[in-house]
């Protein structure tokens, strides 16, 4: 295998061996192209991929109209570092147009930093601190988010200062949300959350959650930031605030916005986002923000996200995905719950209420893991962790689905899963 020998050398100059923590798996695989709905790794092996990097890929890998849009704008020009972008303005104006919540917009270059902007912003027009944010849900790597269930701090070096002043509850839990205000709301500048909780695979909201978070934070004058990373532009040009009606004060966008191109937002009410420029008094600022050739990916994207048709079939090869999941999973006999939203799909090997973390304690992680490794063994990638979920894109047809599918079932049969007498109910 050349993967392997290429992964210990990785190591030898790379902590760990990989650049991301979350890009050490097994296997560990050395992916040296990507094509519409293929990755190929080093081997000469093809995988049909529903890991898309984590959901940016959401027209397919290397889409040559985005692909053109960049290199075509990057043989204009590549960072000028002074004044705003032509494409900027014409992107800018694109997310206000589509996104319920942006007023304004400003560009970054990944969703941590989108929502570390955004918590600075909301403790900066409150003066307060403390930010409320919910079990299983992931807002990047900065000291204010990346915090345990528990609320301690999940790095070495984080100031544990910032972490005591984040309050961790339980996602789909208003209740616990009402009661954290009446006891500290003064001492609350933001509460935020994934609209849908995707980190965990796909949780979603229950009927009334993000319609009483908003009237909640409006209330008591705490800021609501839905982090729309992943939810945003996979869901819907709008987001997914869009879809459910309900419009938060500030939104971090990234991920499928560029297409896998580096490139995030931060976007929200004018007052508040104003705040943000050269003459107000919350700094922001990046080298690389707004780069041309990330805005020229993201411009292409809603070119064709704008077209008629293309979400009706990204959520109808998502809905193709989780029905044959389901079909699978009940003629089998296993305990699993074939869960998703859109274009984003998960097997859980539970059954049962799915509305929060601790609902997901209950999935049977090896039996997960499993069934993962067989699907990678059988040229159908998905990311090798427990819980993650799953992203169709354009790129993929009825076709693959089926072949997926088909994969599916047979890494069940073999994974151990199935009752006794292999029959459902």
């Amino acid at each position: 295998m050349i993967s392997e020998p290429l992964a210990v050398e990785a190591a030898r100059y790379i902590p760990g061996g990989v650049s991301s923590a979350y890009r050490r798996v097994e296997p560990n695989l050395v992916f040296t192209r990507a094509a519409g709905a293929c990755l190929h790794d080093a081997d000469g092996n093809c995988y049909i991929d529903y890991h898309a990097a984590f959901g940016p890929a959401l027209l397919g890998h290397c889409h040559p109209e985005v692909n053109r849009r960049v290199a075509d704008t990057i043989g204009e020009i590549d960072l000028a570092g002074a004044g705003p972008g032509e494409l900027e303005v014409a992107l800018a104006r694109k997310l206000v147009e589509h996104v319920p919540s942006a007023e304004r917009v400003l560009f970054c270059n990944s969703g941590s930093e989108a929502t570390m902007h955004a918590i600075r912003l909301a403790r900066a027009a409150t003066g307060r601190r403390k930010v409320v944010m919910f079990q299983g849900c992931y807002h990047g790597w900065h000291d204010a988010v990346l915090v345990d269930a528990d609320g301690r701090p999940r790095s070495a070096g984080a100031h544990p200062s910032v972490a005591a002043d984040t309050i961790a509850l339980r996602y789909n839990d208003l209740d616990a949300v009402r009661d954290a205000v009446e006891r500290a709301g003064g001492e609350i500048a933001a509460v935020i959350v994934e609209p849908v909780a995707h980190n965990m695979g796909v949780v979603l909201p229950r009927e009334g959650f993000l319609r009483g978070l908003r009237e909640t934070t409006a209330a008591h004058g705490i800021v609501l930031i839905f982090d729309e990373v992943v939810t945003g532009f996979r869901h819907g040009l709008g987001g997914y605030q869009a879809i459910a009606g309900v419009t938060p004060d500030l939104t971090t966008l990234g991920k499928a916005i560029a297409n896998g191109f580096p490139l995030a937002a931060l976007c929200g009410r004018a007052d508040l986002m104003d705040r943000c420029g050269p003459d107000g008094d919350v700094f922001v600022a990046g080298t690389f923000n707004a780069h041309p050739g990330s805005v020229a990916a993201a411009l292409a994207t809603i070119g064709i996200l704008e077209q008629p048709g293309s979400y009706e079939m990204l959520f109808s090869l998502g809905e193709q995905m989780r029905s044959g999941l389901a079909g699978i999973v009940e003629r089998l006999g296993i305990e699993a719950t074939a869960a998703g939203f859109g274009s984003i799909f998960v097997l859980y090997f539970l059954s049962g209420t799915i509305e929060n973390y601790d609902d997901l304690r209950r999935n049977d992680v090896d039996l997960d893991w499993r069934f993962r490794r067989g699907m990678i063994e059988r040229g159908h990638y998905l990311l090798p962790v427990p819980l993650k979920r799953g992203h169709v894109s354009l790129a993929h047809t009825e076709s693959d689905i089926d072949a997926t599918l088909e994969a599916a079932e047979r890494a069940l049969q073999e994974s151990g899963a199935m009752r006794a007498d292999g029959a459902g109910e």
